[in-house]
């Protein structure tokens, strides 16, 4: 099916013709070991990250680097969007192969320059090439999917995905410290790019056969290239918004904030299905949706654990349970959600979804301002979790349902840019207001009062979402 992607709105049918080659098992000899190696990456994606926000402290102290301790974390979020759209365009050109390799040979590359990085600046030039290709990657990988496995396949693949994604938190700081500690920290980076090459060997057998695309040359590619470049600009900017108020002034902060939204706003309109701000049905819902959630979630997941060391006394250990507790439910929902889905529908998924993540988000504001004990927070952010693991790889799903060999990557892209902009814009935001608020005591409260707010706002796209013949 050729023509702009952005206009698919209703459902197609991706039901497999009887020629069709794609696997019917994830386990079939033919693709067990891209079950393997792309939820391996999807792994090594997750440990990534987190192994950052262990080692980073220790990193900034030995380069002396302080000052660009924040871009090391906002600047890999920023080119991701760059990465997200490029791998999308190419994939929908050329097919995911080549876009797959060059995606994993810049998340490669930028580990390797930050394990032998002399100075924080070669550091963060690292991150920036590590962005690139986390962003592709992720892309590349879903038209994979689309390609290798039968439609009925998709929810499980994406259920080892999110799962994939959940299970470092358990285990990523832990060991990303032990080995900061006994050995160094450079070997955290350079450890995780010789199993990223490990893992894209497992796959490359089962790449050879996969066909190219079936878009046309696209002119529209080199606009979407710079209107991504501009939205990681903006988001950028976004993320620096909080040193800016602390360093000058909270006006200051706030202008900024308030410019480098609107910039977003206008810049991301073409890397999205159309129609998709204004709640459009079908795809253009499935892709807002999964921005929203985004935002609510992981914008309030900072401050749980800051919430139990700040009001509680916890030491960050064991203010860290809490966001285990939630990592294991956000595991065992994707499976659910991967095996009965169909079962339980998109409307009920969305539903049911949206209002555990409320319950959490509306849960921590409530215990500051009634004084509740810790317990409550605790025990009830694993509501979020599992709201999460039902929508997240539902969302997935659709998003390949609704797409065709022409247009599977453009859609993915722009499911991974709203999930991306959603959760950087939100958190720059609540940053933003909790340090505006934080010596009124209201500054817990109102971070997750935005965030409870997020999760109402996801419900409108959430039962706009259609069926996509997504399981047929």
């Amino acid at each position: 099916m050729s023509g702009d992607p952005r206009t698919l709105t209703g459902p197609i049918p991706v039901a497999a013709h009887p020629g069709d080659a794609r696997a019917r098992s994830l386990w079939e000899p033919s693709v067990a070991w891209v079950t393997v190696g792309a939820t391996s990456l999807i792994f090594l994606a997750a440990l990534t990250s987190l192994a950052l926000t262990t080692v980073m402290p220790v990193v900034s102290a030995s380069l002396d680097g302080d000052a660009l301790y924040a871009l090391a974390f906002s600047g890999t979020l920023a080119t991701g969007v760059i990465g997200m759209v490029a791998a999308g365009a190419w994939s929908d050109r050329s097919g995911p192969v080549l876009p797959l390799y060059t995606a994993v040979a810049l998340f490669t590359a930028g580990l390797a320059i930050d394990a032998v990085a002399p100075t924080m600046e070669l550091l963060v030039l690292g991150r920036l090439i590590t962005g690139l290709g986390s962003g592709a990657q992720v892309v590349a990988l879903y038209v994979v999917v689309a390609r290798v496995y039968a439609p009925a396949l998709h929810g499980r693949v994406m259920a080892a995905f999110s799962a994939a994604w959940v299970v470092p938190s358990l285990v990523g700081p832990f060991l990303a410290g032990l080995v900061t500690e006994h050995l160094h920290w450079r070997w955290v980076f350079a450890g995780l790019a010789a199993l990223t090459v490990v893992a894209i060997a497992m796959i490359a057998p089962r790449l050879r056969g996969l066909h190219g695309g079936e878009g046309e040359h696209d002119p529209g590619v080199g606009r979407r290239l710079l209107f991504a470049v501009v939205v990681a600009a903006a988001a950028l900017a976004l993320g620096l918004t909080g040193e800016l108020a602390e360093s000058v002034a909270p006006a200051a902060g706030w202008a900024t904030a308030a410019a480098a939204l609107a910039v977003i706003g206008v810049a991301i309109l073409p890397l999205l299905p159309r129609r998709t701000l204004r709640i459009g049905r079908g795809l253009p819902s499935v892709i807002l949706m999964r921005g929203l959630i985004a935002g609510s979630l992981f914008g309030a997941e900072v401050y749980v654990p800051y919430l139990l060391i700040d009001r509680f006394g916890f030491s960050p250990a064991w203010a860290g349970l809490g966001l285990t507790a939630a990592a294991i439910a956000w595991a065992l929902s994707s499976h659910v959600s991967g095996r009965h889905g169909d079962r339980i529908g998109n409307t009920r998924i969305a539903v049911i979804g949206v209002a555990l993540l409320l319950i959490a988000t509306a849960a921590c504001a409530i215990t500051v301002v009634l004084s509740l004990p810790p317990v409550v927070p605790i025990l009830l952010w694993s509501c979020a979790g599992f709201g999460m693991g039902l929508m997240y790889p539902r969302l997935t799903v659709l998003t390949l349902a609704y797409s065709t060999n022409a247009d599977q990557g453009f859609n993915s892209s722009a499911l991974q840019i709203s999930d991306s902009v959603g959760a950087s814009a939100t958190i720059a935001v609540m940053g933003l207001a909790f340090t505006a608020l934080h010596g009124t005591g209201a500054g817990f409260p109102v971070v997750f009062a935005i965030a409870s707010l997020l999760a109402v706002l996801a419900l409108a796209p959430g039962l706009r979402m259609g069926h996509a013949h997504e399981l047929k």
